[in-house]
């Protein structure tokens, strides 16, 4: 059982981790207004007394989640030289971000996801762009900084955020992992589907069900525990994994480590917005499992703060000081 006093003392050993969040960024933008009425000119809603918002998203959204808990992210990235870029290195200063990890390319385009919504009602996303992978010049330019990043010392860990938008390349992968090894700096990972097998030998794997599910190739429903867990456990021994867990949005978490497992259900919530939950957990488990907590509690705490930023419309970070209250809440009730 868990007393006040070791969720204060968890969450004081934060401060002392500075963690290096290498992946996919992007703008996430908001265009908040009102439906009144329906076009004359299409089916369509008209959305009227609109106010826009500009939020980091992607991997962005993962170092705001590492600091709100009150650790030192550093972000490296790859951004586009455009107009959304210089938005992106703005909201970076606005946030008390460090640039010193992005690289800008010319060639690229900044990621933006566009949301139009009204009310509670998400009606439409419009996405622009580049899911190509880095060119080689790019990636060896990036893999100098993460490597003097390295070097320099003090690194922690290293959270991998993968969005599918071409800066995890498969070379950068392998050789973060290796560089990682040689200093025995653990490696965290939220996957998606493109690369989902050449995460090996890394600390802590952390797919949601439908890139588990693609990547493994199972025909499971998500209640049905028992199956999930056995793949996992499978899958987590061939590619020597230490930790694999698993979000299965209203079914909770799985976890799986040394052949256990653990389902960990979910906490009942009023649900705004799932946007960037992944990415809170991610951030959440790696600090745990840093300070030295076993994997059954970090997925516990890990699912909290997942469920937390899901009551806020769009993609927002952990609130540590609601977390801090939660945990010590559940953990007496439990």
């Amino acid at each position: 059982m868990f007393e006040t006093t070791d969720f204060q003392s968890l969450f004081s050993r934060f401060s002392n981790q500075r963690v290096l969040v290498i992946g996919d960024v992007m703008i996430d933008t908001y265009l908040w207004g009102k439906v009144g009425r329906v076009s004359p000119e299409a089916p369509v809603p008209i959305v009227s007394g609109v106010i826009d918002e500009n939020r980091l998203g992607g991997a962005a959204n993962v170092a705001l989640n590492v600091k709100a808990m009150g650790a030192v992210p550093i972000l490296c990235s790859v951004i586009g030289g455009d107009e959304r870029g210089k938005l992106f290195l703005e909201l970076m200063e606005e946030q008390n971000l460090s640039d010193i990890g992005l690289i800008v390319d010319d060639h690229r385009v900044t990621t933006q996801k566009t949301r139009i919504i009204s009310g509670s009602q998400h009606l439409l996303r419009v996405d622009e762009e580049m899911e190509s992978f880095l060119s080689g010049k790019i990636q060896n330019q990036f893999m100098e900084l993460i490597s003097s990043l390295l070097e320099s010392g003090g690194i922690n860990a290293i959270i991998l955020q993968d969005y599918d938008k071409g800066v995890l390349a498969p070379g950068v992968i392998s050789r973060v992992i290796q560089l990682a090894g040689q200093v025995s700096v653990p490696v965290l990972v939220d996957p998606k589907f493109r690369s989902f097998d050449l995460y090996r030998k890394i600390r802590l794997l952390k797919p949601n069900y439908k890139e588990l599910a693609r990547g493994l190739n199972l025909d499971l429903q998500k209640h049905e525990a028992e199956e999930i867990a056995k793949a996992m456990i499978l899958h987590q021994q061939k590619q020597e994994i230490d930790i694999l867990l698993v979000t299965l949005s209203e079914q909770g978490i799985i976890v799986t480590r040394d052949g256990a497992w653990d389902h960990i259900p979910a906490i009942s919530r009023e649900i705004a917005d799932v946007s960037g939950a992944g990415d809170t957990v991610i951030s959440v488990a790696s600090l745990c499992l840093l300070a030295g907590l076993d994997a059954a509690a970090t997925a516990v705490i890990a699912n909290l703060a997942g469920g937390q930023v899901c009551e806020k419309a769009g993609v927002v970070p952990v609130n540590a000081e609601k977390l801090l209250s939660e945990c010590i809440h559940h953990f007496k009730s439990s």
